[in-house]
């Protein structure tokens, strides 16, 4: 049997994906404005348009810092979140759908606060840069 490539996947390869992926902070971003929007929160409500940015970053070949960027703004809703005890006890605050919602929003969270940080942590900024410059996306650089 013939193989592959994705045999040869490891752990920080899915890591290191993870946490340079434009999805995950806009899927905490989604999660959070769905959570915070109604009954509407001021406080939480902001961490959309933050989340919404590390992505931007990424997605503009600014990897390492939309990686940074990502978990530090999740970490900090992860940690805000575990602080707030919705009313109505345990069960409300796990067996509804809206305590499913907040704990894939939490589980989510923290999984970009680990991966982004250990992307921010090993990024190779010099190397980043001549992937922007070998892309050349947007015609900024004059090579």
């Amino acid at each position: 049997m013939a193989s592959t490539n994705q045999d040869n996947v490891t752990f920080r390869d899915t890591i290191r994906a993870w946490g340079t992926s434009s999805i995950p902070p806009m899927t905490l971003s989604s999660l959070a404005l769905a959570l915070h929007l109604r009954p509407f929160q001021p406080l939480p409500f902001l961490f959309s348009p933050l989340l919404a940015f590390s992505s931007y970053l990424t997605l503009a070949g600014f990897k390492v810092d939309g990686a940074g960027t990502n978990a530090a703004w999740s970490g900090i809703y992860v940690l805000l979140a575990s602080r707030r005890s919705p009313p109505g006890g345990v069960r409300q605050k796990f067996m509804s759908l809206r305590g499913g919602v907040r704990g894939l929003a939490m589980g989510i969270g923290a999984i970009n606060t680990v991966c982004g940080a250990y992307v921010y942590a090993t990024g190779d900024r010099k190397a980043e840069e001549e992937e922007r410059r070998e892309v050349n996306r947007w015609g900024v650089y004059d090579d």
